[in-house]
């Protein structure tokens, strides 16, 4: 056929498509084969071997910064390793900063104080970083500046804590204080508190960055299966900590410090900047500076919180649904946190100081020094069991968030799939095995008031794990899947950044302050607890832990219930959906004029692609 009959066959072809009301399969159809360079063509369709149209689906169009084929194994540890760090970091202030502030002098009363400063921090800071990062226009992205710096932040914040008493003493030396006297004493003590609110706030800078990062380098069909990573990773973060926390480190590695404390530091600095390094450097964000300005408005704290609570009240409608459950779960979870190892501990003293109540202090502290190792030993089985939970669980429960797309069903291998298909619980999707972990939890916790044996007790907490794997999991799953959901419709759509739909920095960080806020109410409810149940340090009788953990039980039924409200499916709002028909029109618009302009340039030149 003749050059002008193939031009014109063409333009009678285009015509005939642009008087069509809807266009359902916007392709130009052409007598060659499209040639992979065509400019039209996204990568995936470069490398189609059917190479029969110019852009097949809309899903497609979103400027080369999103990739929708499915990452490997190696992609997700690499994406996901940075949150084992930052795990170590802290399991050490978690399990060894008490017994560290005592050791400075720091009394009881005071300690409730210092350790508000996580959950204070948990939900102010993770919002106000989210808020910061998702307005980030860094050529680096959108949340690796905010990862090296609170990994910085946090190694020097913590290895100062954890010399303290030599930053102080040397300083104050200077000026010839005694390191005896009682003035440097209490300043070493307000120094440490002092760096303990630094560590807080630095550890939640980088968690907030971390979890941000998991969302947005990792397409929507696969969340389920990066945050299931990220619980694993959690998992053997927790092991390390423990692991390392029953040994005898001066013993080993001396070399690293004088002190348990120390070492332990040493170990976690280490641990948190080699792995933040090793996400951001192999992992490389997409570059935000292409998004252009970011909306502007007045700073100020009174602005932040304006900001917060209007992200509030639009939230997604999964998103809201999973904030209400976290609030309810955490006022359980929060105590058996930190109360669980005493709880064996009480258990394990209860005998001996019945046999023997007229013990010396020595023979005291010599007890519950062995109870607290007990104690100790059950989290590590607690430990276990959450890794083990989320290594075999995701095998086990049905896709629902992360549906796969035919990229990542043709990228995996048929016999793998076939097999791993047999292993599927029909109906066991992951949000109802959130909700029978919250009743295993309530279960257990309950379990506590009549359970008095430490072989009883260690098995409840080892059970609890199952529990503690779905809470690390299952939350993040929900939420990333929905978040990056709307913003690939968005992007594909071409929607513009107006700030009336928020990104992930502060929608994780508003389920950040629902994870938080809870952990308060939970800590002065405890201390009102104790207040009338408990007894004197080395008195029998105590059983003032089990109805703490007990009453964690009550809250975490509520929890069980709003859990059954979520769906298993992500639904778009209506006002998406109303934008659908413009934003197609807009879509199908750029094709026909880049198609229209392809055709001149075919009849010009008398090029074929």
């Amino acid at each position: 056929m003749a050059e002008g009959e193939d031009s014109s066959a063409r333009e009678r072809e285009l015509r005939e498509h642009d008087s069509e009301e809807t266009v359902d399969r916007p392709t130009l159809k052409t007598a060659e084969p499209v040639h992979e360079q065509s400019p039209l063509l996204t990568a995936s369709e470069a490398g189609d071997e059917e190479g029969a149209g110019l852009i097949e689906d809309e899903s497609t169009l979103d400027d080369g910064n999103r990739e929708f084929e499915s990452k490997s194994i190696w992609y997700l540890i690499l994406l996901t390793i940075s949150i084992g760090g930052l795990q170590l970091a802290w399991a050490v202030e978690l399990s060894n900063g008490t017994p560290y502030l005592l050791s400075l002098g720091l009394s009881k009363s005071v300690m409730a104080l210092v350790w508000i400063a996580g959950p204070l921090s948990g939900a102010l800071v993770q919002p106000y970083v989210g808020i910061l990062s998702d307005n980030c226009r860094s050529k680096w992205g959108k949340r690796t500046p905010f990862m090296a710096t609170g990994a910085t932040a946090t190694i020097i914040s913590l290895l100062a804590l954890a010399w303290v008493r030599e930053i102080v003493g040397g300083f104050l030396g200077l000026f010839n204080a005694e390191r005896d006297s009682e003035g440097v004493k209490i300043s070493i003590i307000v120094v440490a508190v002092l760096f303990v609110y630094i560590l807080d706030f630095s550890i939640n800078t980088v968690q907030a960055g971390i979890r941000a990062f998991i969302l947005d380098c990792c397409p929507s069909h696969q969340q389920e299966a990066a945050n299931a990573m990220a619980s694993r990773v959690l998992g053997v973060g927790n092991i390390i900590g423990y692991v390392a926390g029953y040994l005898d480190l001066p013993k080993h590695v001396g070399w690293l410090g004088n002190t348990q404390f120390k070492i332990l530091c040493v170990i976690a600095s280490v641990a948190l900047g080699s792995t933040v390094m090793l996400s951001i450097g192999s992992i490389r964000e997409r570059d935000a500076s292409i998004d252009g300005p970011p909306i502007k408005g007045k700073g100020g704290i009174l602005t932040f919180f304006q900001q917060v609570f209007k992200s509030i009240r639009r939230l997604p409608p999964q998103t809201r649904k999973v904030c209400e459950v976290e609030f309810f779960a955490w006022i359980g979870f929060f105590p058996q946190l930190f109360y669980s190892s005493s709880y064996i501990g009480d258990i394990y003293v209860q005998p001996y100081l019945e046999a023997n109540p007229n013990m010396t202090p020595e023979e005291t502290e010599a007890l519950y020094e062995n109870a607290t190792r007990v104690g100790t030993f059950a989290l590590l089985v607690y430990a276990i069991t959450s890794l083990s939970t989320n290594v075999l669980l995701p095998f086990l429960i049905a896709p629902s968030y992360d549906a796969p797309s035919a990229s990542s069903k043709k990228d995996q291998p048929k016999l793998l799939t076939h097999i791993l298909s047999y292993l599927v619980i029909p109906g066991l999707t992951l949000r109802r095995a959130w909700l029978i972990s919250h009743l295993i939890f309530a279960s257990c916790m309950f379990s506590t008031l009549v359970v008095r044996s430490i072989s009883g007790a260690t098995a409840l907490i080892g059970i609890v794990g199952v529990s503690w794997a779905l809470t690390l999991w299952a939350p993040f799953a929900i939420i990333s899947a929905e978040v990056s959901k709307l913003e690939e419709l968005r992007r594909s759509r071409g929607v513009p950044d107006d700030g009336t739909a928020d990104q992930a920095g502060v929608i994780l960080g508003i389920h950040n302050m629902s994870v938080a806020a809870p952990q308060i109410l939970a800590t002065i409810g405890s201390s009102i607890i104790f207040r009338f149940l408990q007894k004197p340090r080395g008195v029998p009788g105590d059983h003032s832990m089990a109805v703490v953990l007990a009453c964690g039980g009550i809250f975490t039924l509520v929890a069980a219930y709003l859990t059954s409200l979520i769906k298993d499916e992500i639904e778009v709002p209506e006002d998406m959906t109303a934008e659908e028909g413009e934003q197609r029109n807009r879509v199908v618009g750029r094709r026909r004029s880049s198609e229209a302009g392809l055709v001149s340039s075919e009849r010009i030149g008398g090029l074929e692609y």
